[in-house]
């Protein structure tokens, strides 16, 4: 289970949380500010529980802003985008249906998603203990 953001170069994947990390980090290294940001997603139709999806907040100078943007990766039905203009994050969240969208940037990764990378051995322990609380 990829959790560092070094694990996600080795194993060539990870989940969104490992994927901020590895997206931190390299923005970090070229003296961009990066943080960390979560929202509370309903994992699916079928299972509606609430859990944490990691995205980042980069720095931008030239704006004199944050700007919120979503590593995960792309996919059908998915597409997630970097704009200074209007966030295009993969999952639009929905409050209606108790979702919520974390605003606060944190300066690192939340504890709770660090201990359930750490102690999921694999991607079906991982699904059966995410967290849904920062």
């Amino acid at each position: 289970m990829s959790c560092r953001a070094s694990d996600v170069l080795v194993n060539g994947h990870g989940i969104c949380y490992a994927k901020s990390h590895l997206l931190a980090a390299l923005l970090r290294s070229a003296g961009i500010p990066a943080g960390f940001c979560y929202q509370k997603l309903r994992f699916s139709d079928e299972r509606p529980s609430l859990v944490l999806h990691a995205i980042n907040a980069v720095y931008l100078y030239s704006l004199g802003r944050w700007i919120r943007l979503d590593a995960r990766g792309n996919h059908e039905g998915v597409n997630a985008q970097f704009s200074t203009g209007k966030e295009i994050l993969a999952f639009p969240v929905q409050p209606e249906l108790g979702e919520e969208d974390g605003l606060i940037i944190y300066p690192g990764p939340s504890h709770n998603v660090i201990e359930a990378l750490t102690k999921s051995k694999t991607l079906f322990d991982l699904m059966e203990n995410l967290p849904y609380e920062i």
